[in-house]
């Protein structure tokens, strides 16, 4: 049956209830293939845009992910018989994890800290903290009086405040002597070499919920032949394919294993166990690790 391009097109309901009429469109070969080429062409347009759209998120991420790498300071250096490595493997492009590693007179000041959430709203306080560390740090002298004067800055915004933790250490280069303070952040731990560990767990709550919050330092040294290892709770939730954790233990037992080794030997050597455990899992939050070492005498 021959239809006429004119005739309407009647389209009957399975229950036979009623009928409508759908009017054709009259479209000659010409001015159909025109129409085509013409929305194929609105489309690729449309996508071009979006393509550069996405190459500038990215190079923009990227170059603040840079950003934030100048900011925490050097991933390794070197001070008398002290060494210290770190590294911070993000989620995404940017870390709520930082570390940040910085001279104060004869001493270096080092601090782990993790920022709830991820991405660009974790990475904007990222940058406020790690350069109010080094401010407050310059004026207060000590790790308790820093957090101190950080928490008090962070309760006195209007913004919304993630919930920090930080642990911030300062390390006698001449002496080995330590001066630290937990603001709730994963107990470092030290490792003496006989064997013994202590956990570096003096301090107070997590930063920005308590404006009465006190905060106090912990003391202790480094001997020769002793490892510092700092870490994020990233490191320990690491999963493996049965839902097991990496955890305290399994992070512990690879530092130890390489304790006596220089402090990057021992950071690869936790993040390559950290990496076997975890095997093709995918990670759901950043990991941050810091090792510091004394060269035996």
């Amino acid at each position: 049956m021959k239809l006429s391009s004119a005739s309407p097109i009647r389209s009957t309901h399975q229950d036979g209830n009623w009928t409508r009429a759908i009017p054709s469109r009259r479209l000659g070969p010409a001015g159909g293939s025109a129409e085509v080429v013409r929305r194929n062409n609105v489309l690729e347009d449309q996508l071009a845009a979006l393509r550069r759209e996405n190459d500038d998120l990215h190079r923009t991420l990227f170059e603040a992910a840079h950003a934030q790498r100048k900011l925490c300071g050097p991933r390794h250096l070197c001070r008398g018989p002290f060494e210290i490595a770190s590294e911070i493997f993000p989620v995404r492009h940017l870390s709520g994890d930082f570390i940040s590693i910085f001279d104060f007179e004869d001493d270096l000041v080092f601090a782990i800290g993790d920022i709830a959430g991820k991405g660009l709203s974790a990475a904007m306080w990222f940058s406020h903290l790690v350069t109010a560390i080094q401010l407050q740090f310059a004026t207060c002298g000590d790790p308790a009086s820093t957090l101190i004067a950080i928490n008090h800055d962070l309760l006195r915004t209007n913004l919304e405040i993630p919930l920090s933790t930080l642990l911030l250490v300062r390390l006698d280069t001449a002496t080995g002597e330590i001066t630290y303070c937990n603001a709730g952040h994963p107990p470092a731990f030290l490792m003496r070499g006989e064997g013994l560990v202590e956990s570096l767990s003096e301090g107070g709550p997590i930063l920005g919920v308590l404006s009465s919050a006190s905060f106090t330092n912990g003391k202790t040294a480094m001997l020769p032949g002793d490892t510092l290892v700092g870490y994020s709770d990233g490191a320990l939730e690491c999963r493996n394919s049965v839902g097991d954790e990496f955890g305290s233990d399994g992070l512990l037992t690879t530092a130890r294993n390489s304790s006596g080794s220089a402090a990057s030997s021992t950071l690869f050597s936790v993040l390559a166990a950290v990496e076997d455990f975890t095997g093709s899992q995918r990670r759901e939050d950043d990991i941050s690790l810091i090792v510091a070492h004394r060269a035996a005498q």
